[in-house]
């Protein structure tokens, strides 16, 4: 595991935002972890966030214009991770998109740059997709490109309800139907790592067995 990945493992750990126990998934499934970026929730850690969402950014090499955040929690790391960049010298633009559309005003349902280029989608997890298809709508019916989406963990997970789960992750089909990638900070494989490694803490040592036979249950390689 790199070292980018092993410090936004542990500062998700020490955040409280990546927790270990008995959690039920959206999916319905009894996951032995959770993690919540709606629990970044105070000006220091979100700009710590926004400083993995940069680097990150910056270290896959992905020729991008502009950031767009899918509402809701899109809306604050998209706007954080673009403040994060001009911290570190790329200026971009960034814009989001309201739930209802406004009918005064400016109007219409998106907010901020206009929709332009080569597209970033920035958002914290995919679980059924929904959220990347929207947006991917609506990019395109501005006329500019979905160039790919930067997310905080990839659960790695196969989507789908037990009995009928599919072959793939949300993320592997996200990059199957739009045909562009998909990027984390994280993902499980460094979170198991994480929690099972030499010098491992004890207390998150012991959630390596449920972790590993989650994974061996419903992961992808």
């Amino acid at each position: 595991m790199n070292n980018l990945r092993q410090e936004f493992i542990e500062f998700a750990v020490k955040a409280g935002v990546l927790r270990f126990g008995e959690f039920v998934t959206k999916a319905g499934r009894t996951s032995p972890y959770f993690f919540n970026a709606g629990l970044f929730n105070e000006g220091a850690a979100l700009g710590q966030l926004a400083q993995f969402y940069a680097r990150t950014l910056i270290d896959s090499g992905l020729q991008f214009d502009m950031l767009f955040g899918p509402a809701y929690k899109g809306i604050t790391l998209a706007s954080a991770t673009a403040v994060a960049l001009a911290a570190q010298g790329r200026n971009v633009p960034f814009a989001y998109n309201r739930k209802e559309a406004k009918d005064h005003g400016e109007g219409g349902t998106i907010v901020g740059a206009a929709l332009q280029g080569r597209v970033l989608i920035i958002d914290d997890v995919i679980s059924a997709g929904t959220s990347v298809r929207e947006s991917v709508e609506m990019i395109r019916a501005a006329g500019a490109t979905p160039c790919g989406v930067l997310i905080a963990l990839d659960r790695m997970e196969r989507s789908g309800k037990d009995g009928a789960l599919s072959a793939n992750s949300a993320v592997q089909e996200v990059t199957q139907a739009y045909g562009m990638p998909v990027i984390s900070i994280g993902n499980l494989s460094d979170l198991l790592e994480y929690i099972s490694g030499a010098g491992a803490n004890p207390e998150l040592a012991q959630y390596t067995a449920a972790v590993a036979a989650y994974r061996e249950r419903y992961g992808v390689a």
